[in-house]
């Protein structure tokens, strides 16, 4: 029997897709919410002896529960697997603690999903480009996590953007084994810039890795927010005399206004990000390219299942 996909509200356009490139069936779930902001949810479609799969992000608290009360309700109901497709795994920001008494919102976050009632063939959860790769190592007991590359969706965008000959840029040094990996496969140079925190919020470029002067720049980076650090590493290329520059991230977070500053600040030809992100989704346009991760998901899934 096939497997069958169900989403949280926010990653149903990616579900879609990934529903479409497995050609599995989609399940539904009636959704309502009453007057207090309380919500009912309840899976219309049978799961009893079915493989679930279910799509949806930790792109804030909201979503995080609601893909923990869609998994919970549907090994309650029978399911013969459970698998989750978490596209953008957030609290990355509180991967580690610095200080005594700081929350690893990653682990707790990691743990409350571990928790899940295990299915009768077990539970899964497939994971794409973390920003940090440990964060895998914090779901707990039963549960498999599955890191997956976003590598050939970036290369794609990385050969589209700079053609034959170009350069394969880092935000930063703390970057560059990765930076360096995928230029190898690409066969072009890489370069990164050096930084200096001068503050708890302010950095300082000190200088660029490798010669970027009249050479077209493509600046890699897992993900983008704000766009700080993406614009100050352009920046630094552009002194350093790039001839054109443009960014990929496998992640496009883009709270507010960000991508508009980033546009603003002109430093850029296009900015590509995938549909990791619903944010990035709902943004997509001239200048913000987004590529969509499905078929690299379906493929996992499928290898999988």
């Amino acid at each position: 029997m096939t497997p069958i996909v169900f989403s949280t509200r926010s990653y149903a356009y990616l579900a879609d897709r990934v529903v479409d490139h497995g050609g599995w069936t989609t399940g539904e779930v009636v959704r309502t919410e009453f007057p207090d902001g309380e919500r009912y949810q309840r899976i219309a479609t049978e799961v009893a002896d079915r493989d679930v799969i279910i799509v949806g992000g930790t792109i804030d608290d909201a979503d995080t529960l609601e893909l923990y009360d869609l998994a919970s309700t549907a090994v309650r109901a029978g399911a013969y697997r459970l698998t989750l497709v978490i596209p953008y795994f957030g609290y990355s920001t509180m991967e580690r603690a610095v200080r005594p008494g700081e929350v690893v919102t990653a682990k707790t976050r990691a743990r409350l999903l571990s928790s899940i009632p295990e299915a009768s063939r077990g539970n899964q959860v497939f994971l794409l480009d973390l920003h940090v790769a440990t964060i895998a190592h914090y779901f707990e007991g039963a549960i498999r996590p599955v890191h997956v590359y976003g590598k050939p969706v970036v290369m794609a965008a990385a050969r589209r953007l700079g053609g034959a000959d170009f350069v394969l840029a880092c935000t930063d040094a703390g970057r560059a084994k990765w930076g360096e990996s995928l230029a190898n496969d690409l066969g072009v140079p890489a370069a990164f810039v050096y930084k200096r925190r001068l503050d708890g919020d302010t950095t300082e470029v000190t200088g660029v890795s490798a010669q970027v002067a009249g050479k077209r720049v493509v600046i890699y980076d897992d993900m983008i927010r704000t766009g700080g650090s993406l614009v100050n590493a352009a920046r630094a290329y552009r002194d350093a005399g790039a001839a054109a520059i443009d960014a990929i991230a496998t992640h496009g977070v883009l709270p507010g206004d960000s991508i508009d500053r980033i546009r603003a600040t002109g430093l850029f030809g296009r900015v590509v990000t995938t549909d990791s992100h619903p944010r990035a989704h709902a943004l997509a346009s001239d200048f913000l390219e987004v590529e969509s991760v499905a078929p690299l998901l379906a493929e996992h899934l499928r290898d999988n299942h």
